[in-house]
């Protein structure tokens, strides 16, 4: 196991250490002053989903975040002045007011992955990585090696909830990596008070909805389909149980229909999702920009689902139980994930969660 020591830090990755599932679900982060405030805490050290250690004598200063994720949790906990760049950028108007405005003030380093060059070149001192999973594979792009980052003076480290989900070794059934990297990032970044609050309140979201409807016996939930709009409809993309989507789809009293699906996402066919039948679809539609492009959008999709030979059929369709809620705050780590899995409660146990 790699140890590694940095001042004025790095790896912020904590955005990725180590994907929903790929530890023990426990933040492993360390401080003989914890508890003394924002101030204080320092060393932190944490172990990222790669089993590296990182230990930050001070809060970053210069932070760059490889996608959307890392950077509104960074954004959310107060943390966004140090941010100096990210790829992935969210869509205008994906992020909530104020924090969409503060996202937009964030330098555009790559409209997907950031190019390798840039990254090593844009002075910064911390990198939260989101795509270990991936090692920027698929054409995607080349990573920096480990020396390479350290030669560049970089820190870089992984979010927990996302990085690793396709390598973790059992389902994402609850949101135990969404918090831990709060709470990581937290005590990197010196905001510990406001990620503390964070989780508090997505706990509270969830536990209410868990009292009413967590205990239902597995054959008894609603199955429920996440149809990726956007990921293309010739061929379905389905959300698998390493995916932080599964977990939302089941703290919300339903059955993922492809949980039996080993790792994050997967190709299937039209005749998979028909033979599975869902009692529920969700139109994962990513936000548009407006209020009035993204109810464009939704239509598309179940439009397209109304007309379509192959899924005009389904008991969903049929039914009208279309669901929408926007792909990002499903499938991407974070926050808003408290919030879907009450949205997708309620409609499917109406009158039992309020």
């Amino acid at each position: 196991m790699r140890s590694r020591v940095w001042r004025a830090t790095t790896a912020v990755a904590l955005g990725g250490l180590c994907a929903a599932g790929c530890g023990s679900g426990s933040s492993d982060t360390t401080s003989p002053a914890a508890g003394k405030g924002d101030s204080a805490g320092y060393p932190v050290t944490v172990t990222d989903c790669t089993g590296a250690k990182t230990t930050f004598t001070s809060a970053p200063k210069r932070i760059v975040t490889s996608n959307a994720s890392s950077l509104e949790l960074l954004l959310r906990l107060g943390a966004g002045d140090s941010v100096i760049g990210t790829g992935f950028p969210p869509g205008k108007g994906t992020l909530p007011g104020e924090l969409d405005a503060r996202a937009r003030q964030v330098k555009v380093l790559g409209d997907t992955v950031i190019p390798k060059e840039k990254l090593l070149g844009s002075g910064a001192d911390l990198y939260i990585d989101t795509f270990a999973s991936m090692n920027m594979g698929g054409g995607m792009g080349d990573t920096p090696t480990q020396e390479e980052f350290e030669a560049a003076g970089i820190k870089h480290t992984y979010l927990k909830s996302t990085a690793c989900a396709a390598e973790s070794k059992s389902p994402v059934t609850d949101l135990s990596a969404v918090e831990d990297d709060i709470l990581s990032l937290g005590a990197v970044t010196g905001t510990r008070a406001k990620a503390k609050e964070l989780v508090a309140g997505m706990r509270e979201k969830v536990d209410a909805v868990q009292q009413v409807v967590g205990g239902t016996p597995e054959d008894e939930r609603p199955t429920y389909f996440f149809f990726d709009y956007d990921a293309g409809t010739k061929q379905p993309t389905a959300v698998c149980n390493r995916q932080i989507a599964n977990a939302v789809i089941t703290l919300a009293g339903a059955r993922n229909v492809f949980a039996d699906c080993d790792g994050d996402f997967k190709q299937v066919g039209w005749e998979d999702v028909i033979a599975k039948n869902p009692d529920w679809i969700q139109l994962g539609v990513r936000d548009r920009g407006s209020e009035a492009a993204n109810r464009k959008a939704f239509d598309e999709a179940e439009k397209w689902l109304r007309s379509n030979s192959a899924t005009k059929d389904l008991k969903a369709v049929e039914q009208g139980h279309l669901l929408r809620i926007g792909s990002e705050q499903t499938t991407i780590a974070g926050v808003e994930n408290a919030d879907t899995v009450e949205q997708i409660a309620k409609t499917l146990h109406p009158g039992k969660v309020r």
